[in-house]
C-alpha cells in the first residue's frame, strides 16, 4: 500500500508526478519557439530586445485601428497592439522595432490627437539592440555563475561525506527541476495570456534558486549528522529518517512564505503581479523538490536504481572521513 512517508521508498511516485508537472510546460515551451516571431520559449519584454513600448491610456474610448494606423502613418507596418486591463480603463499597450526618441515623442503626440492621453499614465520605454544584447548575456551569465557556485559550495560543505559530488549533481537536478517547472508554467501563461519576461522574471528566478537549495542543505546537512548517529543501519533508512525530522521545519518555513506571497499575488498591485506568480510557483515548486526531488535522487543514486524497483540487501551507511 502507498505510504505518503515513505518517501524514498516510493519515489517513483513523485519523480512521475514531476515529470507530469513538467511536460506541459516544455511542450508550451516549444511551441512557442516555434510560433512566436522572437522564436523563443516565452515572449520576451522589452527588457530583453531591442524596441519600444508604448503604454498609453486615452480619457475616451478608442479601437485598435485607429491606434495602428497612427504607427503605421510612421512607416511602423506591424505594431503589437495589446489592451491591457479592463476594456473600461482604455490602456493599450504598443510594441514596436526601435525607435529613435524624437520620432517616439512624434508618434506620442499623435497618439495624443487622437484622444487625450492620461499623461500620468502614459509611458515610452526603448532599449536599444547593443543593450538588450547586454541584458541577456548579463542574465545567462547570472545563472550559469549562480549554478557553478552552488555546485561548488555544497561539494566544499558536504566533501567529507562520502562520494560527496553526487549530492551537488542532486541539488543541481532539483534546481533544474523548479526552473523548468516556472519556466514552463510561465511559458503556459505566455502562450495563453501574453505573459512577456522580463528583468523581474530573471529575478524571480535567482531568489526560486536560493530558497529552493537552502531548504535542500537542511536536508542534507540532517542526513550527514544521522550517518555518523546512526551506523549500522541502511543509507535509505537514514535518508528517510532525516527527510522526516526536518520535515516539519521545512513545511512551517514554506507555508509562511506562500502565505505571504498569495496575499502579495491577490492584493499587490498589477505591475508585480506576475513578478509574485513566477516566486510564488517556484517557491512551492522548491519546496517540493528539497523534500520528494534531490533527497531521494541521492539514494538513487548510491543504490544505483532510480524507481527503487529493484530487490536488492540494503547498503549500510557510510559516516564518511
Amino acid at each position: 500500500m502507498f505510504d505518503l512517508f515513505r518517501i524514498v521508498e516510493n519515489r517513483r511516485y513523485y519523480f512521475v508526478l514531476s515529470l507530469l508537472v513538467i511536460l506541459p510546460g516544455v511542450l508550451a515551451m516549444i511551441y512557442n519557439v516555434i510560433t512566436l516571431p522572437t522564436h523563443t520559449p516565452w515572449r520576451l519584454s522589452v527588457d530583453f530586445l531591442p524596441g519600444n513600448r508604448f503604454e498609453v491610456k486615452f480619457t475616451q474610448p478608442v479601437s485598435e485601428d485607429q491606434i495602428r494606423s497612427v504607427f503605421q502613418s510612421f512607416g511602423i507596418t506591424n505594431p503589437a497592439i495589446t489592451r491591457l486591463g479592463d476594456p473600461s480603463e482604455n490602456i493599450w499597450q504598443v510594441r514596436t522595432v526601435f525607435i529613435e526618441g524624437e520620432r517616439a515623442q512624434q508618434i506620442r503626440s499623435a497618439l495624443a490627437k487622437v484622444a487625450l492621453l492620461d499623461e500620468n499614465s502614459t509611458q515610452i520605454q526603448s532599449v536599444s539592440p547593443t543593450v538588450a544584447a547586454q541584458v541577456t548575456q548579463a542574465a545567462v551569465i547570472a545563472v550559469i555563475v549562480a549554478t557553478v557556485a552552488i555546485l561548488l559550495f555544497i561539494w566544499w560543505s558536504f566533501r567529507k561525506a562520502e562520494h560527496a559530488f553526487r549530492y551537488s549533481i542532486c541539488a543541481i537536478a532539483a534546481l533544474i527541476h523548479d526552473i523548468l517547472i516556472a519556466a514552463g508554467i510561465t511559458a503556459i501563461f505566455s502562450a495563453l495570456f501574453n505573459w512577456e519576461i522580463d528583468a523581474l522574471f530573471l529575478t524571480a528566478m535567482l531568489t526560486v534558486l536560493g530558497f529552493s537549495i537552502q531548504d535542500t542543505i537542511v536536508v542534507y546537512d540532517r542526513i550527514r549528522e544521522n550517518l555518523t548517529r546512526r551506523r549500522g543501519e541502511s543509507f535509505e533508512t537514514v535518508v528517510t529518517r532525516s527527510l522526516l525530522e526536518t520535515l516539519n521545519r521545512s513545511l512551517t518555513t514554506s507555508l509562511i512564505n506562500i502565505l505571504v506571497l498569495t496575499a502579495l499575488l491577490l492584493f499587490g498591485g498589477a505591475s508585480i503581479k506576475q513578478f509574485v506568480a513566477v516566486l510564488l510557483i517556484g517557491m512551492i515548486s522548491g519546496t517540493y523538490s528539497s523534500i520528494f526531488v534531490a533527497v531521494p535522487l541521492v539514494v538513487a543514486w548510491f543504490e544505483r536504481d532510480l524507481w527503487g524497483t529493484k530487490q536488492r540487501a540494503p547498503k549500510m551507511a557510510v559516516a564518511g572521513k
